[in-house]
C-alpha cells in the first residue's frame, strides 16, 4: 500500500533516507541530514534566482555607460538606443531559453538545468565587463555585448521556470505556497543589490572614473555571484518528484504530452499577463518615472523604491502561508483584483513628493506580492512531472517577452499618442490584463495540498 500523501510530502522534503546508525539528540557537531538538505535547497534556488534578477537590474542601471563605452561616441542617441534595443533583445530570447532548458528540465533534471542557466548568465556578465571599448575594438564591442546578451536572455528564459518547478517539487505539499514566496523575495533581493551597488559607486567614483572602469564593476562582480551559485548548485539534490517520474521511453511522446495540456499553458498565460505587467510598472519603473515626468527628487524617489520593495519583501512569505491555508485561489483573486481596485488611487496620489511615491508603490506592492508570492507553487501544481518544466517555461516566456518586454514602451508610448490622458489610458490596459488574470482564477481548480509525485 502506498505512503498517504502527507507522508510522501514529508519523505521528499527530508531527501534520501540515511542508513547511519542515528546520532544522539543534542551531540555537538551533528547536522540534520533533512535541515541540510532544505539548506542547501533554498540557498542554492534563492542564490542563483537573485544573480539573474540582478543581472537584469544592472544592464538597466548602467546603459548609459554601456552607450558610451560600446558603441561609437559620434550619435550618442543612436548609441543610448541601441543600448536598450539589446536590453530588449535578451526578452525575444527568452523563450528560445525556455524551451530549451525546460527540455532540459524534464529530460535530464531540474538541478541539471538551474546549474547551466546560472553559469551561461554569469559568463555572460563577465563577457560584459570585460568587453572592450569601441575605441578598441570597433563595432566588435557592439557585438560581443549582443552576444552576451543572448546567452544572458536564453538563460533567464530557462532559469525562473526551472527554479520554480524545483523549489516546488521540494517543499513539503503543505508548506508550498510559503516556499514559493522565496522567488520574488531573492529576485528583489537581486535588484535591490544591484540599485544600491550603483548608488554606492555612484558616491564614491568620479564621473570619470565610472565612465572608465566604474560601471564594469557589477557585471564583473555578477560574474563572481554566478560562479558562487553555479557551485552551490552543484551540491544541491534532485528533486525525488523528478527521479521518481516514470522513464522517458515509457512516456508518451513530447510534444503529445504539451499538445494535450494546451488549457494549462493557456493558464499560465492567463495568470501571467496582468502580474508581469502591473509588477513591472509598480515594482520596477515607478520611480523613474516620478523622477523624469513627475520631477520628484531623485534621492528621495530611489530610496522610496527601496522602502517599497522592502515591504514587497516582507508580506511574500506571509501570503505565501495564507495560501497554504486557505487555497490558492482565494489568495490570487485578493492580490489580482485589489490591484485593479488601488491602481488608479495609489497613481492619483502620486503627485509631488517622496513620501507619496512611497505610500503609493508600496500599498500597491502589497496586493501584488499576493500573486507574486504563489504562482511559482500554481504554475508547478497545473502540470505533471513529466513537462511540468517546459510546460511552464513556454508560455511564461511569452508572456514575459511580450507584455514585460513592452510595458516600458507602452507607458511612454501611451503619452506620446494619448497626450494628457495617456496615463490613464495606460492605468485602463493594466487593469484589463489584471482582470483577465482575475477571470483565469475563476477557472483553475483548487491545488493546495496536492502531492506532485512521479506521475
Amino acid at each position: 500500500m502506498s505512503a498517504p500523501l502527507s507522508d510522501r510530502a514529508t519523505v521528499r522534503a527530508a531527501g534520501p533516507v540515511s542508513t547511519a546508525a542515528p546520532a544522539a539528540a543534542g551531540d555537538p557537531g551533528v547536522r540534520s541530514p533533512r535541515r541540510a538538505g532544505t539548506r542547501h535547497t533554498l540557498l542554492g534556488t534563492a542564490a542563483g534566482n537573485a544573480v539573474e534578477w540582478y543581472d537584469w537590474a544592472i544592464y538597466a542601471t548602467f546603459a548609459s555607460f554601456i552607450a558610451k563605452q560600446l558603441f561609437s561616441p559620434s550619435d550618442p542617441s543612436s548609441a543610448f538606443l541601441a543600448t536598450l534595443a539589446i536590453f530588449a533583445v535578451g526578452f525575444v530570447a527568452r523563450p528560445f531559453g525556455g524551451f530549451l532548458f525546460g527540455w532540459m528540465g524534464d529530460r535530464i533534471g531540474r538541478k541539471a538545468s538551474m546549474t547551466v542557466c546560472v553559469g551561461l548568465s554569469s559568463l555572460g556578465s563577465l563577457a560584459i565587463g570585460l568587453t572592450p571599448t569601441f575605441e578598441m575594438l570597433g563595432a566588435g564591442a557592439s557585438l560581443m555585448l549582443l552576444i552576451a546578451r543572448l546567452a544572458q536572455g536564453l538563460a533567464h528564459g530557462g532559469e525562473l521556470p526551472s527554479a520554480q518547478t524545483y523549489l516546488s517539487e521540494m517543499a513539503p505539499a503543505p508548506r508550498r505556497g510559503y516556499w514559493s514566496s522565496l522567488i520574488y523575495v531573492s529576485g528583489t533581493v537581486g535588484i535591490l543589490f544591484g540599485t544600491l551597488l550603483g548608488a554606492v559607486l555612484a558616491t564614491v567614483l568620479t564621473p570619470e572614473q565610472m565612465a572608465s572602469f566604474g560601471w564594469r564593476i557589477p557585471f564583473l562582480l555578477g560574474g563572481a555571484f554566478g560562479l558562487v551559485a553555479f557551485l552551490m548548485r552543484l551540491r544541491m539534490e534532485e528533486s525525488e518528484a523528478f527521479t521518481s517520474a516514470v522513464p522517458a521511453p515509457a512516456r508518451s511522446g513530447f510534444f503529445a504530452d504539451l499538445g494535450r495540456h494546451w488549457r494549462q499553458a493557456l493558464m499560465v498565460i492567463g495568470l501571467t499577463v496582468g502580474l508581469t505587467v502591473v509588477y513591472y510598472v509598480w515594482g520596477v519603473s515607478t520611480p523613474a518615472y516620478a523622477i523624469n515626468v513627475l520631477h520628484i527628487d531623485a534621492t528621495g524617489a530611489l530610496w522610496a523604491g527601496v522602502v517599497a520593495n522592502l515591504v514587497f519583501m516582507a508580506v511574500l512569505p506571509l501570503w505565501g502561508r495564507l495560501s497554504d491555508r486557505i487555497g490558492r485561489r482565494p489568495v490570487l483573486l485578493i492580490g489580482g483584483l485589489g490591484s485593479a481596485a488601488l491602481y488608479f488611487p495609489a497613481t492619483w496620489l502620486v503627485r509631488d513628493a517622496a513620501w507619496q511615491l512611497g505610500v503609493s508603490m508600496s500599498a500597491m506592492l502589497v496586493f501584488i506580492a499576493a500573486s507574486a508570492a504563489i504562482v511559482p507553487a500554481v504554475y508547478a501544481e497545473l502540470f505533471p512531472t513529466s513537462i511540468r518544466t517546459i510546460g511552464v517555461a513556454i508560455p511564461y516566456a511569452i508572456v514575459v517577452a511580450a507584455f514585460g518586454g513592452t510595458a516600458a514602451y507602452l507607458q511612454a508610448g501611451f503619452g506620446a499618442w494619448f497626450g494628457t490622458a495617456g496615463p490613464t489610458a495606460f492605468g485602463v490596459y493594466t487593469i484589463l490584463l489584471l482582470l483577465a488574470s482575475a477571470l483565469t482564477v475563476t477557472r483553475l481548480r483548487e491545488s493546495r495540498g496536492l502531492a506532485l509525485d512521479g506521475s
